[in-house]
């Protein structure tokens, strides 16, 4: 069975047309939507920690992964209650040294500058039953480091992140999608039990926790269009039953 892993950054009202990377914010009602569709055809939103399970091919069922990358406080405000009420979790990657902060890693490239959870919003996140995942201590390009530097980001990320949360922290993710196999086995090494990349498609039983694809759902992103990247996997496994 192959499952997407979905793929979002912000939910929230979407910058002025012209915006470096404008399509990684989701109107809230949009994000409505296409969580509604995925309940109403029978469908479970889970946390990576709920989800992995059926990568591994123990469990299986109706099921698509949910993950934001980044920490931001619109999905705290915008996409949290709409996952609580239809019963979805979802995985929420957040920069450890960043809490409170902005995302002042997109300043470079004219982002707008957008807040991110305080770490009382990322307990709240967590008692929601949703996820806390890590993403570096600074969002760094871990190709660029040094292997020690970059074994520090992936580990005490981890480790400050459990020190905070005061939960185990399981969930890893590679800034910009930028990664090796020597950070893979850093993943590995430091704890975590899956990881996330950028590179689009599914996951099938049997793939590598490490390198496990997600698909981007921008703000652009039709209903149409979102029903068919997500849905279709498990509906033809059954019609070819």
């Amino acid at each position: 069975m192959a499952i997407p892993i979905l793929m979002y950054h912000q939910i929230g009202e979407p910058p002025p047309a012209g915006s470096p990377y404008r399509g990684l914010t989701v109107h809230p009602a949009r994000f409505r939507r296409q969580m509604t569709w995925l309940r109403r055809f029978g469908y479970r939103g889970l946390s990576m920690r709920d989800l992995m399970p059926y990568v591994r091919g123990e469990r299986q069922g109706k099921v698509i992964g949910i993950t934001f990358d980044d920490g931001y406080r619109n999905v705290h405000r915008h996409a949290l209650p709409i996952l609580r009420e239809l019963g979805h979790t979802a995985t929420n990657y957040f920069v450890a040294r960043q809490f409170d902060g902005a995302n002042v890693w997109d300043a470079e490239k004219g982002v707008p500058s957008s807040p991110l959870m305080s770490l009382a919003e990322m307990r709240e996140w967590a008692a929601a039953g949703m996820e806390v995942g890590s993403h570096t201590l600074d969002h760094v390009h871990l190709p660029q480091l040094t292997p020690d530097e970059a074994l520090r980001q992936i580990t005490a990320s981890r480790i400050e992140l459990e020190a905070a949360l005061g939960a185990p922290v399981t969930a890893f993710c590679y800034p910009y999608g930028e990664y090796t196999q020597d950070h893979c086995r850093m993943a590995r090494d430091a704890g975590y039990d899956n990881a996330t990349v950028t590179r689009r498609g599914l996951v099938h039983a049997g793939d590598d926790p490490y390198e496990l694809k997600r698909v981007l759902v921008a703000g652009g992103t039709s209903l149409f269009s979102f029903l068919r990247k997500t849905l279709t996997s498990y509906e033809d496994k059954r019609r070819r039953r």
